[in-house]
C-alpha cells in the first residue's frame, strides 16, 4: 500500500508535464520544404524563363541550350510553377557573360598543370507581385581540369557540371529566397 502511494506521488508530476506538452503541441506549427523553395503557390503560379544568349568573348555554342535546359528542368522538378512564354508572376532573364580559361598550378618549368574553366551568368529575376524580391546579379562557377587534356575532350562534361552549380546558385538566390 505504501508502495502504491509512492508511485502515485512520482507519477503525478509526470502526468502534469505530459498534459502540458500535449496541450501546447496544437499551438505549434512546424513547416519546411525539402527543396528550399518557400514559394506561396496561392500567390505565384507561373514563371517565364527567357533565353540566355552568350555575350562572352569566347563562345561555346552548345552552352546556351545546355544552361537553359538545366534551369528549366530544375525549376520544373523543384517547384509547382507553370512555365509560360508570356506574362507571368515571376521572370528569369539574363545572359552568359563569361566563358574563360585561365592557367592554374604552374609547374617548375613554367607550364600550367591545371586549367580553370569559369562560366559567368548575369541574371535578372523579376517578381511581378513583390518588387522587393527582384534580383539583378552575376553568378560564376568553375571547374579545373588537367592541362594535358584538350578542352574539346572535357568541355561538355565541365559545362554540364558548371551549369548545374550555376542553376543551384541562381535558384537559391531567386526562387529559393536564400
Amino acid at each position: 500500500m505504501a508502495w502504491n502511494r509512492t508511485v502515485k506521488r512520482m507519477l503525478r508530476p509526470l502526468v502534469i508535464v505530459i498534459l502540458l506538452v500535449a496541450g501546447a503541441l496544437p499551438a505549434c506549427k512546424i513547416s519546411y520544404t525539402f527543396n528550399g523553395s518557400p514559394i506561396d503557390y496561392s500567390v505565384y503560379r507561373t514563371v517565364h524563363v527567357s533565353q540566355f544568349p552568350i555575350r562572352a568573348a569566347l563562345v561555346y555554342p552548345p552552352l546556351q541550350q545546355m544552361f537553359e535546359n538545366e534551369l528549366l528542368n530544375y525549376i520544373t522538378r523543384n517547384t509547382r510553377l507553370q512555365t509560360t512564354d508570356g506574362a507571368s508572376d515571376l521572370e528569369l532573364e539574363g545572359e552568359i557573360t563569361g566563358y574563360t580559361l585561365t592557367p592554374q598550378a604552374v609547374t617548375e618549368n613554367a607550364y600550367a598543370s591545371q586549367t580553370r574553366l569559369t562560366i559567368t551568368v548575369r541574371v535578372k529575376y523579376t517578381d511581378n507581385k513583390n518588387d522587393k524580391k527582384n534580383v539583378d546579379q552575376s553568378f560564376s562557377a568553375y571547374r579545373d581540369f588537367d592541362a594535358s587534356l584538350m578542352l574539346t575532350d572535357v568541355q561538355d562534361q565541365l559545362c554540364e557540371e558548371i551549369s548545374e552549380e550555376l542553376v543551384n546558385l541562381i535558384f537559391n538566390s531567386t526562387l529559393g529566397d536564400w
